[in-house]
């Protein structure tokens, strides 16, 4: 089989044909760790301006994510970076969060995207948008928005890690590792954890 090169502009290309001008991509991070918050991220790039080696961000090494979001955050359009942090996660729970970080970004962008591209979720905006499974693989602005919302939260979780180091929040980033649990065990949950994710592991305060 022939090792072809992956064509992510094809939904990007739909959209300029149907006359759409600015087509924005979103994506989120951290929907399933224990800890901290979702961040949502959303994306306009010039299309005639391509980054290599943007793609799914996680399938991006940590170091090559870094340089890219850079990269993108100089070439973009316009960019919106938002998030939902545990405490609205447990009042409204993740999928709920989530939308409401992604609704935020979409309105506080800079330029008034014609169509949005989002990985997987069913957004009710004024602004037109098109849910695409395993779109941050398939969509280049798409997969923009997945590092920026990757290196933003990463980020945040070292941040956080110095706060309170025994969690181990650097190294897992949050998401239920055996390090992590065993942690949480030990010294009982931080005030960044998510209560409705952790019920299994301690009991409530």
């Amino acid at each position: 089989m022939k090792n072809e090169i992956k064509d992510t502009l094809v939904f990007e290309r739909e959209a300029l044909a149907s006359g759409a001008k600015w087509i924005g991509g979103m994506d989120e991070a951290g929907r399933g760790p224990l800890a901290g918050p979702v961040v949502a991220a959303a994306v306009i790039m010039p299309l005639d301006d391509i980054i290599e080696g943007v793609d799914d961000s996680k399938k991006v090494s940590e170091k090559k994510r870094e340089k890219l979001f850079d990269e993108i955050i100089q070439k973009a359009v316009a960019y919106k970076i938002c998030l939902a942090d545990e405490k609205v996660i447990d009042d409204i729970n993740i999928l709920n969060a989530t939308k409401k970080a992604m609704t935020e970004c979409v309105q506080g962008l800079s330029v008034t995207p014609d169509i949005v591209l989002v990985d997987a979720v069913k957004l009710a905006l004024e602004v037109p948008t098109k849910p695409i499974i395993k779109g941050d693989a398939l969509s280049y602005s798409i997969a923009a928005a997945s590092i920026l919302a990757k290196v933003y939260r990463d980020r945040l979780m070292r941040e956080y890690d110095k706060q309170y180091p025994q969690y181990g929040f650097a190294k897992h980033k949050g998401y239920g590792t055996k390090d992590h649990i065993d942690a949480l065990r030990a010294y009982g949950p931080s005030p960044i954890h998510r209560r409705t994710f952790i019920t299994h592991f301690v009991d409530h305060e």
